[in-house]
């Protein structure tokens, strides 16, 4: 068994990828029992340490509705200097006041694209949803915060099933126009394939969009996530959401299973010769050292492969 793929360059695809971490956040919000903060503290300077350089730090929640990430402060605080460059979810007002009295620089708010979603995740509407990202984004731009934005529900909803793409063309666009600096696109539950994820890049562009200013959040419930991440690099995306070890799912959608290994990206990516900054046998340490803080084995390929 060897540690790193044969590298067989595709010249088509050369561009380099931005892997955006999102495990400690997203990863750990859906585990069934809070991880202590001293724990995610010691797993994002290990993902840090491993060369990602972003990695999304917790939530601005409140914890009536994920207790996971009740220690939000208390985690950046732990963190210190380094911490105020993670980027942080904040879901409204107060979670950005949160945020700002702690001097991070990275927020992301985190939308919807179909309407039971919004009510279920949000207690919003489709459209009210705007309503309430509005001052959030303009208050963050206004001090000099960077603003990224989720769109969940991108490729399939559970209550609604297909989800048109100019559709979520309009909720991006939309979320673009208040101020967001980049836009996620999320397929919540896993049902995307290839040929949608064109589709769906491809209708953005047309909206006019630039394709820089997206990025791609695969869950592998289908096992689909690496074809669809090769269907985004072809269609120019170059910024991919993952999580280490494969965790995470959405508390508010229980057909979410895991994201996208951030091990098996780096797997992939590394076979075809696309430069990502990650060194794959520090991450593959970190999923294992993660496991046993969570008492289970990691759903990453790549960490069970070279973990004897």
């Amino acid at each position: 068994m060897t540690d790193l793929p044969m590298v067989c360059p595709d010249t088509d695809l050369a561009k380099p990828v931005t892997i955006y971490e999102v495990g400690p956040r997203d990863g750990l919000q859906n585990e069934p029992l809070p991880v202590p903060t001293e724990v995610k503290a010691e797993l994002i300077q290990r993902l840090l340490a491993a060369g990602l350089r972003i990695v999304e730090a917790t939530s601005f929640v409140h914890p009536t509705w994920v207790p996971q990430l009740a220690d939000a402060e208390d985690l950046m605080r732990l963190l210190g200097d380094d911490g105020r460059d993670l980027p942080v979810l904040v879901p409204n007002e107060r979670g950005l006041d949160r945020a700002l009295e702690l001097g991070c620089r990275h927020v992301a708010i985190f939308g919807s694209a179909t309407e039971t979603f919004a009510q279920k995740n949000l207690n919003r509407s489709l459209d009210e949803q705007f309503a309430m990202f509005e001052p959030v984004v303009r208050r963050a731009r206004e001090a000099g915060l960077d603003v990224r934005a989720y769109v969940s529900m991108c490729f399939g909803d559970p209550w609604e099933g297909a989800v048109p793409i100019d559709q979520v063309v309009a909720v991006g666009r939309r979320l673009l126009d208040l101020g967001a600096s980049q836009l996620s696109l999320g397929d919540t539950i896993g049902v995307g394939t290839a040929g949608h994820v064109t589709a769906l890049v491809d209708a953005f562009r047309l909206a006019g969009t630039d394709v820089g200013d997206l990025a791609l959040h695969f869950h592998d419930t289908y096992g689909q996530a690496l074809s669809n991440v090769q269907a985004g690099l072809r269609a120019g995306v170059t910024t991919y959401d993952s999580s280490a070890g494969g965790l995470g799912g959405c508390p508010y959608a229980k057909s979410a299973t895991g994201n996208l290994a951030t091990e098996d990206l780096v797997w992939f990516l590394t076979g075809l010769g696309i430069e990502h900054g990650v060194d794959l046998t520090s991450l593959v340490e970190t999923a294992t050292w993660l496991t046993g803080h969570l008492g289970r084995p990691s759903p990453s390929a790549v960490v069970r492969a070279l973990t004897p």
